[in-house]
């Protein structure tokens, strides 16, 4: 499925076409009208409903109907700062202590300052992309009911196998309904259901969006595929599982309760069903991490192409935007770096006394600790984490070296140990010594010395989840989750604007709606402070 999902750029270019948007509050440019097919047509073919569910994963890696730019899904926008995974990464990660980011685009530089507002043109690109993956999924959705596929003739054994298509349509929804509930507090739930005329969705509030993923998720769950019986890079029910265990050990800043004892069963089962956590933490962020044995570790990752889904967005940005100064570019398998993100001290002293740990691989030539100019790239040390080289040292496959073969791993068994551990101090169950174990098989691999059950506490956890996960998409939730994202509880060089860093007000723990989608939806509410 990797290939398929991995090819699909040019393969359903006639598909956005037929996805109307349900409402006018998106900025989305769909073009591509002289390939537009007629929908019933395209659907009387039974290898269509694959293909179109390979769309619906590729809306996590592509930008548009040509990539890398000329026909952007999201107007208003660089194309390639529209691409799901980098936006998404710009507010997990450049809003907090692991990233900053040199280039002066925009409002690029508020994201670290946490001083952004609801005109910032990068947080509404973000918006419209979650939006615009829930109207493909919700159109695939459409296609596939019983009674529409009744009605065209698909045989018994397809259908059986569209109903496993479904569960994964409505995981993929799911999924960014989750990433929406985090980073903007509340939106609109849009279903495959809703009109498909021009309509003003109802406002959603947070606790209404927890309970629509926590039902989804409960609901299609059953119809996924066994754990590691799916093709390469598609879900099954350990996904599903890790999804909902994410939404209850942070359903504290989503609905004001906790639910960590919820969260154990589903890493209990996630850490059964047989994924293995691979000897080499750096395997995990090569090109070849689709068959190296990372992905053996990887419960879902989102699929990178350098031939076939070119976008300047993914780990083709993580891996540009992270060399500078005196790194050079074909050490990690490209043509160039853009000298753009590396990290701040706070980040760097969490491996204070573990000089050996693998994962605090920076590079230090010729940059200094401390950031005294953001605009400055050799200000901060840069992190080598994602590269384009295989486990041999070879390129990706795009031997020109744009774009990168690296998959962006989304869920892998190394956070549910981290998850098992963090449930078990919060008292929600397990057992403290298996947590330990989980802990050290991890600083084991990673040539960091094990500790005891006695130096295993929260502010452990929260470290530890930054030196095994940074730049993996988790820590502005987490900070949130452990009451340092905004306040003064922890501060790290530049938050808030300062160099030292400073306060910020709590209001900034979820992003503003932007103003544009409000303005064109009367019935969406703004975050408070905004």
């Amino acid at each position: 499925m990797k290939n398929s999902i991995k090819l699909l750029g040019l393969m359903l270019v006639m598909m956005v076409v037929l996805f109307p948007s349900c409402t006018n509050d998106l900025n989305q440019s769909p073009e591509g009208n002289n390939d537009a097919v007629n929908g019933e047509e395209f659907f009387k073919n039974p290898t269509s409903y694959k293909q179109f569910l390979a769309k619906l994963y590729a809306g996590y890696a592509t930008t548009g109907q040509q990539g890398p730019a000329g026909s952007g899904d999201i107007a208003g926008i660089d194309e390639g700062a529209s691409q799901y995974i980098r936006g998404f990464w710009l507010m997990q990660e450049l809003t907090t202590d692991e990233a900053v980011i040199a280039w002066n685009d925009g409002t690029i530089h508020d994201f670290h300052n946490q001083s952004w507002s609801s005109l910032d043109t990068f947080i509404a690109a973000t918006f419209a992309r979650f939006s615009f993956q829930i109207v493909n999924c919700n159109e695939f959705l459409r296609q596939t009911t019983d009674e529409k596929l009744a009605t065209r003739g698909i045989d018994a054994a397809t259908i059986a196998e569209i109903k496993t298509y479904r569960a994964e349509a409505r995981f993929l929804r799911a999924l960014t309904y989750w990433h929406l509930l985090d980073a903007f507090g509340g939106g609109s739930i849009v279903t495959e259901n809703a009109p498909t005329t021009f309509y003003y969705p109802d406002y959603a509030s947070s606790a209404e969006i927890f309970k629509f993923i926590d039902d989804e998720i409960t609901a299609f769950t059953p119809d996924l595929k066994a754990p590691k019986t799916n093709e390469l890079n598609r879900v099954g029910q350990a996904a599903a599982w890790m999804l909902q265990a994410k939404l209850y050990m942070n359903s504290k800043a989503y609905i004001g309760t906790d639910k960590y004892a919820e969260a154990l069963p589903l890493i209990n089962k996630v850490i059964a069903t047989g994924y293995s956590i691979n000897p080499s933490y750096k395997d995990l962020f090569l090109a070849d991490n689709d068959s190296n044995g990372a992905q053996n570790e990887f419960i879902f990752a989102i699929a990178f192409d350098g031939l076939n889904t070119k976008t300047y967005g993914g780990t083709t940005f993580l891996v540009h935007a992270s060399v500078g100064g005196d790194m050079k570019p074909e050490n990690y398998g490209v043509n160039g770096g853009w000298a753009g993100i590396r990290t701040t001290s706070a980040f760097v002293n969490k491996f204070n006394g573990t000089s050996g740990d693998v994962r605090g691989n920076f590079f230090t030539n010729g940059q200094s600790k401390e950031i005294k100019e953001i605009g400055n790239f050799k200000d901060g040390y840069a992190i080598q984490k994602f590269s384009n080289l295989t486990k041999a040292g070879v390129q990706g496959s795009d031997k020109a070296g744009d774009f990168v073969d690296t998959d962006f791993p989304i869920f892998r068994l190394a956070d549910a140990y981290l998850m098992y551990a963090e449930c078990n101090l919060r008292g929600a169950g397990g057992v403290n010594t298996t947590a330990l174990q989980y802990i050290n098989a991890l600083r084991t691999r990673s040539n960091a010395p094990t500790i005891s059950l006695g130096e295993m506490n929260l502010d452990f956890i929260l470290d530890e989840r930054a030196r095994e996960l940074h730049w993996e998409g988790h820590r502005r939730t987490d900070l949130i989750r452990f009451g340092k994202f905004t306040g003064g509880a922890y501060l790290w060089p530049w938050k808030g604007g300062i160099a030292t860093g400073t306060a910020t007000p709590s209001f900034r723990n979820v992003f503003p709606i932007p103003a544009n989608s409000i303005a064109a939806n009367p019935k969406l509410k703004q975050n408070p402070g905004y």
